[in-house]
């Protein structure tokens, strides 16, 4: 309870210094709108080429990126972590983040959400609805509850190896530029991974498994009975990385030599 009042305090407070400035606030979420759309142009330019990407047709791509956008957005509301090193690190701001009685990555989480980014989330949604209904697909009483299941395994998927690329900065603490690349390879999760080659499919699934963000959760509701093992695959391997990634932080956290020469 302590830590969900910590929780709510904290939004209460970003949400007044947000509003402060609605005009920059409308901007940014026009600019992530923007941003989504020309991703979803790429996809229809790509189409417009071929019927059929390695089996996948153009609305069944559009669906799993509407999916991928879900647990993205959510992702990208609590976990900006990408300037951990700079900031936290080099910076010297971690001192201040363990002088305090509550959890360092909960603080941090806290400390760098950006509630905007849940617009994404919307638009996913908004699209899923527009490919599945071009795709007369059907929903059952229980595909909520499997949506929101895949969601969270999804956004834990991603925390999870977002965490464990911060926690390298507690034993190498320069500067590094693995957090941008990292970032340019999750987005190779929102498309189908048999269009990749064997060694690319394996790393999305079994390193770096950003394929459980998107094209393998999103794989049950299109009907796509061979990755069905993978679907229901999801929140399991996102809780196995995100623990994994919470024991790396608290072994770094008790690593940290402080900052200073």
């Amino acid at each position: 309870m302590f830590y969900i009042s910590i929780f709510f305090q904290y939004v209460s407070q970003y949400m007044k210094t947000r509003l402060e400035y609605r005009a920059d606030l409308a901007v940014e979420v026009v600019s992530d709108l923007l941003f989504q759309a020309v991703n979803l142009i790429f996809i229809l330019v790509v189409f417009g080429h071929t019927s059929y990407l390695s089996g996948w047709n153009r609305d069944e791509i559009i669906f799993i990126y509407g999916f991928f956008l879900v647990p993205y957005a959510l992702f990208s509301s609590f976990f900006n972590i990408w300037d951990f090193n700079e900031r936290y690190i080099v910076k010297g701001e971690f001192d201040r983040i363990l002088t305090r009685p509550v959890h360092s990555l909960f603080q941090i989480v806290l400390e760098r959400m950006e509630l905007e980014s849940l617009f994404g989330a919307v638009t996913g949604l908004v699209i899923m609805f527009y490919a599945g209904e071009q795709l007369g697909l059907s929903i059952s009483w229980y595909d909520p509850f499997l949506f929101i299941l895949l969601v969270l395994g999804g956004v834990m998927v991603y925390a999870g190896i977002f965490v464990l690329i911060a926690c390298i900065s507690f034993w190498a603490d320069a500067r590094t530029s693995i957090m941008p690349m990292m970032y340019n390879i999750g987005n190779y999760g929102r498309y189908p991974v048999d269009i990749y080659n064997g060694a690319i499919r394996f790393v999305l699934t079994w390193i770096l498994p950003f394929a459980f963000v998107g094209v393998y959760p999103a794989a049950y509701f299109l009907g796509k009975h061979e990755w069905l093992a993978y679907s229901f695959l999801t929140p399991v391997i996102g809780l196995v990385f995100f623990c994994l990634s919470i024991i790396v932080w608290n072994q770094g956290v008790k690593k940290y030599r402080g900052a200073g020469n």
